[in-house]
């Protein structure tokens, strides 16, 4: 694991620790490397949430479970993070905070910090601000970056406002620098200029690249930022935002908006995309184009709404009744969630398939940085032809792609039927004709994998343990074979988790060892490379509580089977 540190604030909702999140990462970011998530109770005002903000000299992609400053904003909050804190951990907060019998259990040391107290000359909702500014103050931030970031969030509201906010930041500012020994992180000479962003906003990103101009969906957490996010372009980029009456809905007018020539996108989570799922197979059948982002969260049911898992492979893989191709985009870092989404899009136009964006709360709602990163313009050019006389809008095909003509383009006439059907678009019954449509759709898998998003492998290629991973697995892996000085184990992170090409197979050939690392209670991953590809894991290791990997805690799993 990479040096670091781990600062969590924990308070309950409506005490905006998302500002502070979001003031401390974008300052944080011009000096270190950060990563920051965080663990939301669902509800609207109270229980306990947390945000873990990781910093190091290093890159780094993902968080650790032992915490080491704590900032406790209610009373309720040390005793649910007892397990992550060490004798090495230092807590602020208020007097009476945490039970002296807990604090002499964990080992850990107490400073008394009371930001409502301090913030009482200013009024109680600047104890946020005050906080903002005594970490800013134990690591030395920038003080000027951070009084002009106040500036510009609040200078819509007033100058008073604004000034206020800038001395509660300063109050906390210069108590904070009476810590500075608690934080030892060497902050980066010239840093490069990186962007500061979430999954959400990668993903958006993503969609506005691949050309997408129409959203429809039914606000389902933690898919719905994508669609706020998008909302927000409106007229930046053209885009047609619907928020339709349901999932069922919003699917249908996503293939609707592709049947005339649009590039629609639905973004869910599973159990909108379970209702989603007979819209899935109209796709299939009429070969019309979609694109769904799929935003996992722990189910069955509505679960652990707010928390994560990967448990939504399966549904992807195999939703929709009747057989036909599809493609699963699996991202796990910032630079993927852009360039897959926008591939997502050129995908299902040229092959007129369904094709399914599959993240995960923890990938959305986490932040980090990003490099900068050249995206594909061929990915904007269209398949679809102008139609003639005669035209056929399931013409049997050698590679089972049919010339794709919109209504109103051309001068043939756009036939399509969620019926079986012949090459114009003709509802039938034949047997034989119904062999021939299967067969031709069938065929694009081949397309398909030529098209294969590749899997990318992570350490040294002469290894002999393979551990794999998929979507936000990503950032534990990678930071545990960066730092793993076991130069025989590499990790395979595999973007497009379906359908699987067969040259795969020559990375699970060279290995003795496969593990399989994945935050679902089955392994599906590891039961889709044995389908696929006949591949046997040798373990798999899997967590299904509702919370992310840790980095300290993935080495340590993987130790146990090393």
């Amino acid at each position: 694991m990479k040096e670091s540190i781990s600062i969590v604030l924990s308070g309950e909702a409506g005490q905006g620790l998302q500002t502070i999140e979001e003031f401390l990462v974008a300052s944080i970011a011009k000096e270190y490397y950060v990563f920051s998530t965080k663990d939301v109770m669902s509800r609207i005002r109270g229980g306990n949430n947390t945000v873990q903000i990781r910093v190091a000299s290093e890159k780094i992609y993902a968080s650790k479970q032992t915490i080491d400053l704590l900032f406790l904003l209610n009373d309720d909050a040390f005793e649910r993070l007892r397990t992550k804190v060490t004798k090495g951990t230092v807590i602020f907060g208020k007097k009476g905070s945490v039970k002296a019998s807990m604090l002499e259990e964990c080992e850990a040391s107490f400073n008394e910090l009371d930001v409502e107290e301090l913030a009482k000359e200013y009024g109680k909702i600047y104890a946020n601000t005050i906080l903002y500014g005594f970490i800013a103050g134990i690591m030395q931030l920038n003080k000027d970056f951070c009084l002009q970031q106040i500036k510009e969030k609040f200078q819509n509201k007033s100058d008073k406002i604004v000034e206020t906010n800038q001395k509660a930041f300063t109050v906390g500012f210069e108590k904070g620098q009476q810590y500075t020994d608690l934080f030892n992180i060497k902050s980066l000479v010239n840093p490069a200029p990186l962007k500061v962003l979430d999954g959400t906003n990668a993903v958006g990103i993503g969609a506005l690249a691949g050309g997408c101009n129409f959203i429809a969906s039914y606000p389902m957490s933690p898919g719905t930022g994508v669609l706020t996010f998008l909302a927000k372009k409106v007229k930046d980029f053209d885009v047609l935002v619907e928020q339709a009456e349901d999932e069922i809905a919003a699917l249908n007018m996503v293939i609707g908006s592709w049947y005339t020539g649009a590039r629609g996108l639905a973004t869910t989570s599973g159990g909108g995309f379970a209702l989603m799922v007979e819209a899935v197979s109209l796709s299939g059948m009429t070969e019309t184009p979609c694109v769904v982002h799929i935003a996992q969260r722990p189910g069955p049911a509505t679960g652990l709404p707010t928390r994560t898992e990967q448990a939504d492979l399966n549904l992807a893989v195999y939703a929709g009744h009747g057989e036909f191709p599809r493609v699963v985009f699996a991202p796990g870092n910032l630079e993927d969630a852009v360039l897959l989404t926008q591939k997502a899009f050129y995908i299902a136009d040229k092959y007129q398939v369904p094709v399914f964006i599959l993240t995960d709360q923890y990938l959305l709602d986490s932040m980090g940085q990003m490099e900068g990163i050249t995206l594909d313009e061929t990915y904007l050019q269209d398949s679809i032809i102008e139609t003639e006389s005669g035209y056929k809008r399931y013409q049997l095909t050698e590679n089972g792609i049919s010339p794709r003509g919109i209504p109103g383009f051309g001068s043939g006439l756009v036939k399509v039927d969620s019926d079986e059907h012949d090459e114009a678009g003709q509802i039938t019954e034949s047997f034989e004709v119904r062999v021939q449509m299967n067969d031709k759709r069938l065929r694009k898998r081949a397309g398909l994998l030529e098209s294969f998003a590749e899997a990318e492998l992570i350490g040294n290629a002469d290894y002999n343990t393979l551990i794999v991973g998929w979507g936000s697995t990503y950032g534990v892996l990678k930071e545990y074979v960066e730092t793993n000085t076991d130069s025989g184990v590499a990790f395979l992170y595999v973007k497009q988790v379906y359908p699987l090409h067969e040259k795969l197979s020559t990375y699970f050939e060279q290995a003795d060892n496969i593990i399989v690392v994945e935050n679902n209670a089955t392994g599906q991953l590891a039961n889709l490379l044995k389908i696929e590809l006949n591949v046997s894991v040798n373990h798999s290791i899997l967590k299904y509580n509702g919370e992310p990997f840790f980095v300290d805690e993935v080495a340590q799993r993987l130790q146990e089977v090393l």
